[in-house]
């Protein structure tokens, strides 16, 4: 059994402004995306930045990271495909497995991409100053680990 707080609402509060700051940072980042002159959704640019992680990674290698369904992971990958942004081999020992890896293309959106990323989280951090930062930082670990040592869950 989890304590209780003695500061519940204060708790509350805490998430609350997690919450708000991860939709206000998520939104921004699907305008970014969805107004950007390369139509991809936030899935999509999930993809494209693990193949830029995992060059000749599988689907299946992009479903066991991602805990996404594979149906679900195969229409990511079709579709980038279609736009000429992720490309795919054959596996050398494995003639049915695919090994991906972006376009020259692919790379130079994911590029882009993560630029306007960086510049979002310098805008997001303005103002404070780099002790702040790691202080902030600090807080955040404690908290994640806190939620993450729940019995149960992982």
């Amino acid at each position: 059994m989890i304590k209780s707080t003695s500061y519940p609402r204060l708790a509350e509060d805490v998430f609350e402004a997690i919450h708000s700051l991860m939709h206000q940072y998520r939104a921004q980042q699907y305008r970014a995306l969805r107004d950007g002159p390369y139509d991809l959704t936030h899935m999509e640019y999930k993809v494209l930045s693990f193949f830029v992680r995992q060059p000749q990674a599988t689907s299946s290698d992009l479903v066991q990271h991602s805990r996404r369904d594979k149906a679900q992971v195969a229409r990511l990958i079709k579709g980038l495909r279609d736009k000429g942004l992720l490309e795919g081999t054959a596996d050398v020992k494995d003639r049915r497995s695919i090994r991906l890896r972006l376009t020259e293309v692919g790379m130079s959106v994911h590029r882009v991409l993560e630029e306007e990323r960086r510049y979002l989280n310098a805008l997001a951090i303005q103002g404070l100053e780099e002790g702040e930062c790691r202080t902030l930082i600090a807080l955040l670990e404690r908290v994640r680990s806190n939620v993450t040592s729940v019995p149960g869950d992982g």
